[in-house]
């Protein structure tokens, strides 16, 4: 086989991977697939393979393989193969899973290492643990089953290796090839592990009846209900995390920011809504952003861009 049609076979497959990855995120976020939509042609791509990976295997651990009839070891055993297929396509570049070779591919170009890749893969597995042997409280009034509750440790580890290290993939994304002192990175840094603890935190708000009823998990709680109190607090916390996170947008590349500050008003506007509903209606139903508000919110941020202008 020569030189040349081993360069095409493996453009072809690269780019069949990248179709997947746009699939995943087409399918599962309507939100984050618009502002990806908003980034610049060099980077779009990654963040997409990065958003596929972490979607599969939050998938694995949030009912995929439980649903298919797997016990929990069998969950772990799936989880643990799709771990170790990540790391063997980070040594060698390629990967018979399609989503596993995009993501090698952009975390090979952008230096995206284990000490990321780690953290997230460690709270996948938080999440299989199970609710009977964790430190929920036990049953409550409309709960199935017992609840499986996170204490502060307990939260910010999990928000760090879910959601904050994802932040910093993205980062590394949006810096390939561009030089930035020890100084901007330290702040942009800070803005991107704000910004991703802002999002999973506003999930988690978001996501309250399906944790709580299928999945039997209190991010939020030791393992009792949210109450108002709380949820008030939450709101609070996550208000100062959007607010740091926004304070570095200026920083990022003209080719990432309109993106990121359409994220950011895309979540400040559910983060609104999610305030002013009471708690008990946020374990019946999830709370969403009507379309006609995530138009606006995005025409807003390109406006914004264009005021700006190019730098």
């Amino acid at each position: 086989m020569t030189s040349r049609s081993r360069t095409t076979t493996d453009d072809l497959y690269t780019r069949t991977a990248e179709d997947a990855t746009r699939a995943v995120i087409a399918s599962y976020s309507t939100s984050f697939g618009l502002a990806v939509r908003l980034l610049g042609a060099r980077n779009r791509h990654h963040i997409r393979n990065i958003y596929a990976l972490v979607r599969i295997a939050d998938e694995i651990v949030d009912g995929l393989a439980a649903e298919a009839g797997l016990a929990e070891p069998e969950q772990q055993e799936m989880l643990g193969g799709f771990v170790a297929a990540t790391h063997a396509a980070l040594s060698s570049g390629i990967s018979d899973n399609l989503v596993i070779h995009a993501f090698a591919r952009t975390a090979r170009a952008a230096d995206i290492g284990a000490e990321l890749i780690d953290p997230f893969f460690a709270s996948m597995r938080a999440d299989l643990d199970r609710a009977d042997t964790a430190s929920g409280l036990g049953t409550e009034e409309g709960q199935t089953s017992p609840v499986r509750g996170f204490d502060a440790k307990e939260h910010a580890e999990y928000v760090f290796g879910s959601a904050e290290v994802v932040g910093l993939m993205c980062l590394k994304v949006f810096l390939i090839d561009l030089d930035r002192t020890p100084a901007e990175v330290a702040r942009l840094e800070y803005g991107a592990r704000q910004l991703g603890a802002a999002f999973q935190n506003v999930n988690f708000l978001r996501d309250l009846a399906d944790d709580d009823q299928r999945l039997g998990r209190s991010y939020l709680t030791p393992g009792h209900r949210l109450t108002e109190a709380e949820k008030a607090e939450w709101v609070n916390t996550i208000r100062q995390q959007l607010a740091a996170a926004q304070d570095a947008i200026t920083g990022l590349p003209k080719d990432a920011r309109t993106a990121v500050r359409c994220a950011c008003a895309l979540f400040t506007a559910l983060t609104d809504r999610i305030a002013t509903t009471p708690v008990s209606e946020l374990y019946r139903q999830r709370v969403r952003v009507p379309n006609a508000v995530k138009a606006r919110l995005t025409a807003h941020a390109l406006m914004t861009a264009a005021r700006e202008g190019r730098k």
